[in-house]
């Protein structure tokens, strides 16, 4: 059907806004270490709660146990703060209901009544926020134990948890961590409105393709240097946020001879003859983890460990036990490549 168009309206989409803070810097740490099934992949390889004194030990293991880093980013979005000590007296202060609400997460406009019933401990309003994240890695069990825990177990928790984490491991090199975020956010800014939002959200991110949505008209980003290369994604009212990994300019001062982390992930995830095979399968179509394991006839152990690589350079996406390519990543790597050696031969033309 030919349609004609009379309007001029353009395409909405989304503002971005880029905010930096070590409190995030903080929590995404907490988040770090207690995630067993990304910590190998991590740049910062010497991290082993085997360094910290028992209590920290302890509420780190009180994290694995019910992820509840989530609730310290979520309350670190609730409100704004310039310190730890501003943050740990905001959690003795606020009301148990609300210390809960906040912490809970946001599933969308149409169940915020029921997030506020759940946080008041109303079971059937607890089912049923569970059940609409059922298909979430952690969110069911999360909703359950933030829903149900004693309010003074868990305010005593999310400040010692910071407040030890912090002096063990921003404290030390606090000044620099805090240089480093503000770089990065400096820069980001400086190109922030050079590119459109969705232009802009991919080259911040190193490769995340954002569209719009209905009920998102904010992107948030947030940089971290604790999770890198990873980004990782959560969802506010009215705003998608993006903790992103700040850039190799950002850490070595544009030293021209440093390659983007990206850039060597990619090759790196190349490397290797399960991985370029695994490349080809999908190139063909996406796969479910179980064709892919018999095809190769490799433990599933194995094989996702290769995926998991494939996918931090994001070469690979996946969905549901589905795993597809990203073509767009494969297509651009000479093209990254390129302006890589690029920017070195400009480096050394001023020589």
């Amino acid at each position: 059907m030919e349609v004609i168009q009379f309007n001029s309206k353009k395409r909405e989409t989304y503002r971005v806004r880029v905010e930096h803070s070590i409190l995030f810097e903080c929590a995404l740490g907490i988040a770090a270490l207690t995630n067993h099934s990304l910590i190998d992949t991590l740049e910062k390889k010497n991290w082993h709660k085997e360094r910290f004194d028992e209590i920290l030990k302890n509420e780190l293991s009180y994290v694995e146990m019910h992820n509840t880093w989530k609730a310290l980013l979520q309350i670190l979005h609730h409100d704004s703060f310039s310190s730890l000590q501003d943050f740990t007296q905001f959690i003795q202060q606020i009301e148990s209901e609300t210390l809960k609400y906040v912490s809970l997460p946001y599933l969308g406009e149409a169940l915020e009544s029921t997030r506020k019933k759940a946080s008041k401990g109303q079971k059937e309003a607890i089912r049923q926020l569970s059940n609409e994240a059922s298909d979430h890695s952690f969110f069911p069990a999360y909703i359950q134990f933030i829903s149900e825990v004693d309010e003074l177990t868990l305010k005593q928790h999310l400040q010692n948890v910071m407040t030890y984490w912090y002096e063990a491991v921003v404290a030390p090199e606090e000044e620099e961590l805090k240089d480093l975020l503000e770089r990065d956010h400096d820069a980001k800014e400086k190109m922030i409105h050079k590119l459109e939002p969705e232009a802009f959200v991919e080259w911040a991110t190193g490769g995340i393709t954002y569209h719009p949505e209905p009920s998102v008209h904010h992107v948030l980003l947030i940089p971290h240097y604790t999770y890198r290369p990873w980004n990782v994604e959560a969802d506010l009212p009215d705003t998608k946020v993006f903790y992103y990994p700040v850039s190799n300019d950002s850490i070595y001062k544009n030293d021209p001879y440093i390659p983007s982390q990206i850039l060597v992930q990619k090759y790196k995830a190349l490397g290797d003859e399960v991985r370029l095979r695994l490349v080809k399968y999908l190139y063909e179509k996406e796969r479910s983890l179980q064709e892919l394991t018999t095809i190769l006839q490799m433990g599933k152990s194995t094989l996702h460990h290769h995926l998991k690589m494939l996918k931090s350079s994001r070469i690979v996406e996946s969905s549901h036990s589905t795993y597809r390519l990203n073509k767009r990543t494969i297509d651009t790597m000479p093209i990254d490549l390129e302006q890589f050696l690029g920017r070195s031969d400009d480096e050394a033309s001023r020589d």
